[in-house]
C-alpha cells in the first residue's frame, strides 16, 4: 500500500502494510490500529501519514464487504470452531503471533475450562492470519491434553473433519506432527460488533 507522490521510507511501507493486514483481518477496529502503529512507530517513520491511512483502509474493506458473499470461508471457519468447542476440542482464533503464543492461549484456556470433556485443542495465531489475509491459506495447529501421538492423530482427524463439514478444503497427511492447511481459504472476515 503505497501513497500516490510519496517517497516511501522502509518503516512508512512496512507499517502501512501491517495497516492492511491488521484492517482487512477482520479482528481491529480503529483503535487498535492506531494502537500497533504506536507500538511499532520507528524514529524515521511518518506518524502523521501512517495515522492518515487507517481510516481509508476500514472504509475500502467496508465497500468492499458489500460484495462478499453471504457466507465466506471465515464464517466457516467460525462455525467449525464453534462446533470444535461444544465437541472438546478448545479452538481458538487469532492467538497472539506465534506458536507459542497459541500454546500460552491453549494453557490458559483449558485453567478456565476444566480439564473434563476437553480431548484437545487447536488454534491459528496471528502471523498465519497475515498469511491467510494475503492469500497464503491458513494454517492451523493442533493437539491432544495428554500429549500421547495417537490421540493428537484423533485430534487432527476430527479437526479435520468437522473443517470439511463446514465447506474448508484441508490438506494433511495425517502425522500428527505436521498442521492442518486450508491451502485455498478466501480470507473475508467482517468485523463482529461488540
Amino acid at each position: 500500500m503505497q501513497l500516490a507522490g510519496s517517497a516511501m521510507s522502509d518503516s512508512n511501507e512496512y507499517i502501512l502494510n501491517l495497516i492492511k493486514t491488521h484492517v482487512w483481518s477482520g479482528f481491529y477496529d480503529e483503535d487498535d490500529v492506531y494502537r500497533m502503529i504506536e507500538d511499532v512507530l520507528e524514529e524515521d517513520a511518518d506518524e502523521a501519514l501512517l495515522r492518515a491511512a487507517v481510516l481509508p483502509e476500514f472504509q475500502r474493506k467496508r465497500e468492499a464487504e458489500t460484495s462478499w458473499p453471504t457466507t465466506t470461508d471465515c464464517d466457516r471457519l467460525d462455525d467449525a470452531f464453534a462446533e470444535l468447542n461444544a465437541d472438546g476440542i478448545i479452538a481458538l482464533h487469532n492467538t497472539g503471533m506465534t506458536m507459542s503464543d497459541g500454546e500460552g492461549d491453549v494453557g490458559q484456556a483449558l485453567r478456565e475450562r476444566g480439564r473434563s470433556r476437553i480431548r484437545g485443542f487447536c488454534f491459528y495465531h496471528g502471523q498465519d492470519v497475515d498469511s491467510a489475509v494475503g492469500g497464503d491459506g491458513l494454517w492451523i495447529a493442533f493437539g491432544d491434553v495428554d500429549a500421547i501421538a495417537e490421540q493428537k492423530r484423533a485430534v487432527g482427524q476430527q479437526i479435520k473433519a468437522c473443517l470439511e463439514r463446514h465447506g474448508l478444503h484441508v490438506e494433511w497427511n495425517g502425522d500428527p506432527e505436521r498442521r492442518l492447511s486450508i491451502p485455498k481459504l478466501d480470507w473475508k472476515r467482517r468485523r463482529q460488533s461488540e
